[in-house]
């Protein structure tokens, strides 16, 4: 970013695009080129402080706070070094809906929302270096790298906080289909299973059904019976990270093609068949405008790979809908 020295301390403040962002988030922003891997040392070590004192990653910046940031490098890579990181895909094609306040994306799966863990560029770095002018784009929400479907992106901070608001209060509606192993009985089942966070020994982070773990509410509708599979339509009562595929995972209803709580042996067959992804697509979402005030909805087709892979099932199975 211009102005910040690379041997001594600079100090910025807050304007209104910084208010009440992360302040893990803000430095992202602000120092385009040094790994995320970096900003999260400097914030542990105490090297950045806000008005003086140390924060922690989570910490929320209010307008007019004064950071101050340590000496920075700026990785510089050559041709080829640059062509070899993966990023996003140019965005224009999957842009579903866009206006003053939102940005609507249909993500593809396999892209990352965010860089970070080995990914150069996200959905979010890559939308902000295809509209340098735009002068606040943030997420609103989150996808897995293997989920496809909607995304939201807000364009200013006023949207991104009513946005969450709705998000948090429950009153906004967020629909996926997915494909799962076994044949689901009901019509319709509400799933109410706390989720608990965790390290694996090998350092991967995960998520399983415990007692002492957070609320977590999924309603799932049954949509079509396809031999030893079934097309559920489940829609999110609350935001916890992997929570379709560990509700399912658990109930022994594990998603096809899912490498983390999956049936691993199933996958390596699905992948002979076709199914060379995760079957997990956001495919709807009302909220109510944070502009207009007006309901809602928008909605993503499943993507050609995977409506082939139902047709394929469909004509090899006698399929109904449940």
């Amino acid at each position: 970013m211009k102005g910040l020295s690379k041997d001594s301390a600079t100090w910025l403040e807050v304007g209104e695009e910084g208010d009440a962002q992360r302040v893990d988030n803000y430095l992202t922003r602000v120092l385009k080129g040094v790994p995320k891997s970096h900003i999260y040392r400097i914030l542990r070590s105490g090297e950045v402080r806000v008005n003086s004192g140390r924060v922690s990653p989570e910490h929320r910046l209010k307008i007019g706070d004064r950071l101050r940031v340590p000496p920075v490098r700026t990785a510089t890579r050559g041709p080829a070094e640059s062509s070899a990181q993966p990023a996003a895909p140019r965005l224009i094609r999957h842009i579903l809906h866009e206006d003053e306040a939102l940005i609507v994306i249909n993500k593809p799966a396999g892209v990352a929302v965010h860089g970070g863990s080995g990914v150069s560029l996200g959905v979010i770095e890559q939308l902000r270096r295809e509209r340098p002018a735009a002068p606040f784009l943030e997420l609103v929400h989150r996808l897995d790298r293997e989920t496809s479907g909607l995304l939201l992106i807000a364009k200013k901070r006023s949207a991104l906080t009513a946005l969450h608001g709705q998000l948090r209060d429950g009153q906004a509606q967020k629909f996926y289909l997915t494909l799962v192993k076994g044949r689901w009985r009901d019509a319709k089942r509400a799933v109410k299973l706390p989720l608990h966070k965790y390290v694996s020994r090998s350092g991967e982070r995960r998520v399983r059904v415990e007692d002492e773990g957070q609320e977590a509410l999924t309603i799932f509708h049954a949509r079509r019976a396809l031999g030893d599979f079934t097309l559920l339509e489940a829609e999110l009562k609350t935001g916890r990270t992997h929570q379709i595929r560990v509700h399912l995972a658990h109930l022994g209803f594990p998603i096809a093609g899912d490498d983390k709580y999956g049936d691993f042996e199933l996958n390596k067959t699905l992948t002979r068949e076709g199914l060379k992804r995760m079957f997990l697509h956001a495919c709807r979402m009302t909220i109510r405008h944070p502009v207009t005030g007006r309901t809602t909805t928008f909605e993503a087709p499943l993507p050609e790979e995977l409506e082939r892979f139902v047709r394929r099932l469909g004509s090899t199975s006698h399929a109904a809908t449940v």
